[in-house]
Parts: C-alpha cells; structure tokens; sequence
C-alpha cells in the first residue's frame, strides 16, 4: 500500500470514524492504520447506519463552518458502504461518497472534494480498503486522476469545479430551483423505454431493468394495488423509492415501514419481509452477489394477511 501523506495540504487532520455492525470490523482495520501512522482519529464506535451516518455527517458539517486550522473529514462504513453516506450527506458542506476501489476515491476527492468516505463492510476488504484510504487522504480536491486521463483537468475543468462546490452548498436553500429530473437516477429511469423492463415472473405487476453488475444495481416498477408475498433473499439489499408508496412488512424483525418518494431503507440478508403497493412506485435497488428470491407464502397468503390487517 502506498504510504499516506496527511499533510498534504499542509494542514493537521483529524479523522471522525463510525460504523453499523456491518462495517464495524472494517472501520476498526482502518481506525488502526490511521493511528498507527500518528492522524488523529476520534471513533464515535458502532451504532445504527442512519444515527451513525447522521452523527458524522454533523459533525464534519459543523468542522466546516468553523474554518479551523485542523482539517476534518469523516470515515463511515456500513453494508453496502449507502446508508452511511446517504444520512451523512444531509448537512450542509459534507460531500460523502461510497468507494469500492482506490480510483473511485481518487475521483470523489479530485472532482467531488468528497470529505467523507464511506466503504462497504460486506464488499471490500481490509487491504483495498486500506488502498482507497490511501487515495481519500492523499488525493487533493481537482488533482490528476483516472477520470482526468490521470493529467491535470484543463483550467476551465478547474474553474467549474470551483464554482459546483459553491453551487452545492446553496442545494437547499429558499431560493433552490426546482430540477426536472431531480436527480441522476430518475433521469436514467426516464430515459429508458418501457419495452426495457423485463416483468418480474413471480410478482405480478412488477418489472425491473439491470443498471449495473458486481455490485448489482436495478430500477424496479410496480403497478398500483400489487402485492410482494412474503420472501427473502441470500442477500441484504439497499433501496430508494424514486416516486410513489409502498408498506414493506419486515415480518422477521416484526416491524412495518411506510416508504414514499426519497425514502430509503436496507433489509439484511434471509429477513422475510412482504410488500403492498398503494400508488405505480419506482425504486432503486442495490445488493451484492446473484440474484435470487424464495417465496415463503403465496399472492393469495399474502393478499389475506393485509387485508386482515386493514381490517383490524
């Protein structure tokens, strides 16, 4: 692994670091190798992803706004690496970003000026891990990196960036203006025709479209009044409703969610959990590994215990 240079910009930096169980033992492998080469670190421990991503993400926003002389960015892990990231990035002046790899971080830092890292305790290990650490700390906000070509970015590239840096800390501000579409995901969804979709045989009313492979990512649709029967999968995957509302029954843990536009929820691995539909909802939806799904009821099971929920 290359050696980390903390002081490249010639400021002190201190790491605030947190996990979920998930990421817990990876967080530690990390917290280590930063003490062990003399950076501060204050490890705020193990807790939930959305409190311990919350947690993080104000305490880098509040580091921002105080123009210390000390540097402070963030280290979170959970999962997937989303969750943490996604409740860190809800204050102002925190640029999280989930990184599978050395060149993603090299990106984040160089295009984003991401100044906190999320990684995935279920996909890296210890040792890439270590490498994007490596590139988080030592990769210099518009410097030379793969999506550059690994040269300089032209003035004009560095111009820009500057300004989307002062442009993203305004995102939600009174004066916001409204984008169609609201965000990179949706746009994909919008652009894809609906012959694209290929019907999910064993949930009627579904249909769902592959993003990406290793991790695996996809846009799933369901039709208003359509019922998930209960089941579960080898894998535990991370969603985000786009537009809609669904009820997800976690019928393992004994507990009900409401999702509606922007709502995010992750289910481990082997939950059985049962799902109803009460506008066309689209989502998106990550896991690691093949895809697969064991019923552990049918549509008519299924449609019953609802219903005698409602009645209740």
């Amino acid at each position: 692994m290359a050696q980390i240079n903390s002081m490249a910009n010639n400021r002190p930096l201190k790491i605030i670091a947190g996990a979920d169980d998930f990421g817990s033992s990876l967080k530690d492998a990390l917290v280590a190798k930063l003490r062990s080469l003399n950076i501060e670190v204050e490890d705020l421990g193990t807790s939930k992803y959305y409190s311990i991503g919350e947690e993080i993400g104000r305490r880098v926003s509040e580091a921002a706004k105080s123009n210390s002389a000390t540097e402070t960015r963030g280290l979170v892990a959970c999962g997937t690496g989303v969750g943490v990231a996604i409740f860190a990035n809800k204050f102002p002046g925190v640029y999280a970003a989930t990184c599978l790899t050395p060149a993603e971080a090299l990106n984040a830092r160089s295009i984003n000026n991401c100044n906190v890292l999320a990684v995935s305790g279920n996909s890296t290990s210890p040792e890439v891990a270590a490498d994007i650490l490596t590139a988080f700390l030592n990769t210099s906000f518009k410097s030379p990196c793969p999506a550059s070509g690994s040269v300089p970015w032209p003035d004009e590239i560095q111009s820009f960036f500057d300004g989307s840096v002062e442009e993203m800390s305004k995102i939600g501000g009174g004066n916001a203006r409204a984008v169609d579409p609201p965000c990179f995901v949706c746009s994909l969804a919008r652009s894809r025709q609906e012959k694209d979709f290929t019907p999910v045989d064993v949930m009627p009313g579904g249909s769902m479209i592959i993003l990406r492979e290793t991790p695996t990512s996809a846009i799933v649709r369901f039709k208003a009044g359509s019922v998930e029967p209960a089941h579960h999968h080898t894998f535990g995957h991370d969603l985000v409703v786009m537009k809609g509302k669904k009820s997800v029954w976690n019928l393992t843990k004994k507990e009900k969610y409401e999702l509606v536009d922007g709502d995010y929820l992750f289910t481990p691995a082997g939950d059985v959990h049962r799902v109803k539909y009460f506008e066309d909802t689209e989502f998106f939806i990550k896991w690691d590994g093949h895809w697969d799904l064991f019923l552990d009821e049918d549509l008519a099971a299924a449609n019953a215990a609802i219903d005698a929920e409602i009645k209740d």
